[in-house]
């Protein structure tokens, strides 16, 4: 078993089950776009997920008269895994450990490096792999509003609770409610000064969850979010898919020069002439969003958010 083999034995693999758990977790723990969306595990690298665009009818109907029947339509859009990678310099030394300590040792790492990279990609579309991202549907939609909208000169935050409301109003004109916001860490202070005619706060921090407009609201980490395009995303968060492939897999390289990894000096890091090693670990996920308009945003004033 790997996960009681040493690293050297075992140079590549499947990263010990009980922490390949773990560390999926975290990653759906950390990443807005995993604890807001609907997540559905992919047993293969495609998967079409069967969706009701139009549901069936109901229908008043006369004594002794035949019920008039309707057909539902679906559509069935293909999730695809795409794989993410991270690569963690280490000394030779490690090679000398179990895998299952080494990767308790960097599991922080990979966590960090996944839920950033989802994120990013899912949200704004850097660096995607995939064909849509949650900012682009509301854009396509048209369903944008730009934060100042609602501006009253005695309100320090411009209307940043009414101008929300616009954003979710955009959704609710598409037939669907919104069950969820994400937004970045730099509107929180914004949202604590919010109040309603009574007085009572209208974003509740929790432990585990926060709230705005009785929804909850996540908020990206690790500079996941693009300021320069949106303050707060608010959408049916059941109109994102995520698929999730299980099990992250592995690979030691040895003689690697890490073009994106610097060392003190400024120069990329080369494995065989500094005596390290690297851990490569992947993980494949597939995104989708299934309907736009689910999705609205709040633009930076003096933007469209394109």
């Amino acid at each position: 078993m790997a996960a009681e083999g040493i690293l050297m034995e075992e140079l590549n693999g499947s990263v010990p089950e009980e922490l390949s758990t773990d560390i999926v977790k975290d990653v759906a723990r950390g990443s807005s776009v995993l604890r807001l969306s609907r997540s559905v595990s992919m047993k293969s690298d495609r998967m079409k997920v069967p969706v009701m665009t139009d549901g069936v009818g109901a229908y008043w109907v006369g004594e002794g008269k035949r019920i008039k029947t309707s057909k539902a339509v679906w559509i069935y859009p293909e999730l695809v895994a795409k794989k993410m990678a991270i690569i963690v310099p280490a000394t030779k030394e490690k090679l000398k450990d179990s895998v299952f300590d080494v990767f308790s040792e960097v599991k922080d790492s990979i966590t960090e490096a996944f839920y950033t990279l989802i994120d990013a990609s899912c949200l704004f579309g850097t660096d995607s792999p995939f064909t849509t991202n949650i900012f682009k549907s509301a854009t396509d939609s048209g369903n944008l509003i730009v934060r100042g909208t609602n501006a009253n000169p005695e309100k320090k935050i411009g209307g940043l609770d009414l101008d929300v409301s616009d954003v979710m109003a955009l959704v609710e004109d598409s037939g669907t409610d919104v069950n969820g916001f994400t937004a970045h860490y730099g509107i929180k202070n914004d949202l604590r000064k919010l109040r309603d005619a009574n007085g009572n706060a209208l974003f509740v921090p929790g432990t585990d969850q926060n709230e705005f407009y009785s929804n909850p609201i996540d908020f990206s980490r690790n500079n996941a979010w693009d300021k320069t395009k949106a303050d707060v995303i608010a959408g049916d968060f059941d109109k994102a898919l995520v698929g999730i492939r299980d099990g992250i897999e592995y690979e030691i390289l040895k003689e690697a020069t890490l073009q994106n990894t610097l060392d003190a000096d400024g120069k990329p890091i080369s494995l065989a002439e500094q005596d390290l090693i690297a851990i490569k670990a992947t993980m494949r996920i597939g995104f989708l969003v299934v309907k736009d308009a689910a999705f609205a945003a709040l633009v930076p004033a003096g933007t469209t958010g394109e």
